[in-house]
């Protein structure tokens, strides 16, 4: 897969759809496809909020849009399927609309979260008081505290958390689903992929979070944040220390994009407590 690499950085919208980890993320269960013809990348997939329609994400590379919706549109005639992009960025829409689209569809459970990274790693200001409340508390309660880089020294470590984390988790069926893909990710670090970065936080010894993710230009993508929530300030320390921790490794980052709250109102209230620059909107676009 790493061959769609350089096709994926020619995507600038931020949006975790075209980032190399939230694309290998969830590879099975959007049930994704890959072609490169003419120096284009291809993706077939599903629409995101409606699994059972098949959809193409946006196509990237040399040709134009319109010469490579005209193709997508001829295999979609062969194979008698309705032509569909699915979480299209904001940015192509007008584009799209020219190209012929007969259908623009607003995805607002699916869009992305994006903030700045100085004032995560920082916590500054008033509107970051209560956040920099809860970290400071942490910390202060584990005295102990450490963090170190996530890799395949600790990956395993981190798996055998997820046993304590799902432990915790009220199992809804797309909390489920996460778990076990946060367990794919993490045997691919176990197993020496170093394209993704993050951390692991200990108290007493014992891990009480971690995160991973990857950056593309100036953006990092957070893929997985996971900590124990019997420990009040646990998930705030986790998001305040891997910002920090990615921002020292790599000074030109100025977003981090923390994706969707996939419609759960506890998760958006979650998100918006962050202060987010943007939210960026995506789209289904039919033809």
């Amino acid at each position: 897969m790493v061959e769609i690499l350089p096709y994926l950085k020619l995507e600038h919208s931020r949006t975790t759809d075209f980032s190399y980890g939230g694309i290998l993320m969830w590879v099975d269960f959007f049930r994704y496809e890959y072609c490169i013809f003419e120096n284009t990348l291809f993706i077939k997939g599903l629409v995101e909020d409606n699994l059972s329609v098949p959809a193409f994400s946006l196509p990237l590379g040399e040709l134009s849009l319109s010469r490579a919706i005209d193709i997508l549109a001829a295999y979609c005639r062969e194979h008698s399927i309705l032509l569909e992009f699915s979480a299209v960025p904001l940015s192509y829409v007008d584009t799209m609309k020219i190209c012929g689209a007969k259908k623009v569809l607003p995805m607002p459970d699916w869009s992305d979260y994006l903030y700045d990274i100085e004032s995560m790693a920082s916590l500054k200001g008033k509107k970051m008081s209560k956040k920099r409340n809860h970290v400071n508390r942490f910390i202060a309660s584990n005295p102990s505290m450490s963090v170190v880089d996530l890799d395949s020294t600790n990956a395993n470590e981190a798996l055998s958390f997820m046993d304590v984390y799902d432990g915790e988790a009220d199992g809804a069926p797309m909390e489920l689903a996460e778990s076990a893909l946060t367990r794919k990710m993490l045997r691919l670090v176990a197993d020496g992929n170093t394209f993704f970065e993050g951390i692991i936080i200990r108290a007493d010894g014992k891990i009480v979070g971690f995160s991973l993710g990857d950056t593309k230009g100036d953006t990092l993508f957070v893929h997985i944040e996971k900590a124990t929530r019997s420990i009040p300030g646990s998930y705030e320390t986790v998001c305040n220390e891997f910002a920090k921790r990615m921002l020292e490794k790599h000074p030109n980052l100025k977003y981090i994009n923390r994706e969707d709250d996939g419609g759960d109102p506890g998760l958006r209230k979650s998100k918006l407590s962050y202060h987010p620059v943007d939210i960026l909107e995506k789209y289904n676009i039919i033809f």
